[in-house]
């Protein structure tokens, strides 16, 4: 199996380091712009495995897609960061114009490739990634869900002080303000969590993950990456591995939950042929309601994508 990584920044420098070690594919590509970075990244990562004793072989690329052809997954983290006072949305005019460009060279070299987005602001480059890749919905992925879930998990931890490993969880929605976390579904060895944690607690937990993102960018200046670049690689084991996992990705919905074109994080199962099937929850009247307040905040940020002059 070969995985290619367009973007040798923290993020997806993080990613290949996580699938070399986890072993999840033969070799994995590292792809950059920036002359001799890629290659850099890819050197360090493969030196290490005499260390960590794994033999993926990583190789780094400036700018040269032919040695992509014939991925079987492509990660694509390209794009700027966040810097601070910067949103997401901040992001679209530039970083549409970078993940096009990426998808299409990535579907000349590898026309049966699935694609993970990661880039920001996450919807709407999975949107971006889509069209232009025109391979099916279930193919092109964003991941986002995967992280915010981690967040949310990582912070009920450590106030209830036990293992993350018991804590399972479920967000929807849009990555970001507007996400959607479901303590209903949420469950720490089996128990519902609202019966292990105070009302005033927990919502103060929920807003921290909406805006996990945010408090990491004040902390250092940029965007995170260990998180979200070991997210990505685990969407990518589910897939080169078929583990029929069930994540809340990034996709365009089709009529479940009501919602038609729009691209939002709902549970899907994810195999070996991406999206094997979407999940739809039995959400109550107040979830729906914060299910349909992220789907208007990203569809404001798509038909943003639509008018700009590339689009017109």
């Amino acid at each position: 199996m070969k995985v290619t990584v367009v973007g040798a920044g923290n993020v997806g420098a993080t990613c290949a380091d996580v699938l070399a070690y986890r072993e999840i594919a033969n070799e994995v590509v590292l792809v950059d712009i920036k002359e001799g970075f890629a290659e850099g990244k890819a050197l360090d990562i493969w030196q290490k495995s005499p260390i960590n004793l794994y033999d993926t072989r990583t190789v780094g690329v400036t700018n040269d897609y032919t040695r992509t052809a014939n991925s079987d997954v492509v990660v694509i983290t390209s794009g700027l960061p966040r810097k601070p006072g910067m949103t997401r949305d901040d992001l679209i005019s530039t970083n549409a114009g970078i993940v096009r460009s990426v998808t299409e060279n990535v579907i000349k070299h590898s026309p049966e490739a699935i694609i993970i987005v990661v880039s920001n602001p996450l919807d709407v480059m999975t949107y971006a990634a889509h069209i232009t890749s025109k391979l099916p919905r279930t193919k092109v992925i964003g991941m986002a869900g995967i992280l915010d879930t981690a967040r949310y998990r990582a912070f009920l931890a450590e106030e209830l002080n036990v293992s993350p490993k018991d804590i399972q969880a479920v967000l929807m929605g849009g990555h970001g303000d507007t996400m959607v976390p479901l303590p209903r579904y949420t469950t720490v060895g089996g128990i519902p969590v609202t019966e292990l944690i105070d009302p005033a607690k927990l919502d103060a937990i929920v807003d921290r993950t909406k805006n996990g993102g945010g408090e990491l960018v004040k902390l250092m200046g940029t965007s995170a990456w260990y998180a979200p670049g070991s997210a990505a690689a685990q969407m990518v084991e589910a897939i080169v591995r078929d583990q029929k996992r069930v994540f809340p990705v990034c996709i365009k919905l089709e009529g479940e939950y009501g919602i038609t074109g729009t691209y939002l994080g709902v549970p899907v199962v994810l195999g070996k042929n991406g999206v094997e099937r979407v999940i739809e929850l039995q959400l109550n009247e107040d979830e729906m309601a914060l299910l349909k307040a992220s789907e208007k905040a990203v569809r404001e940020v798509m038909d943003v994508l639509d008018n700009m002059p590339a689009n017109a």
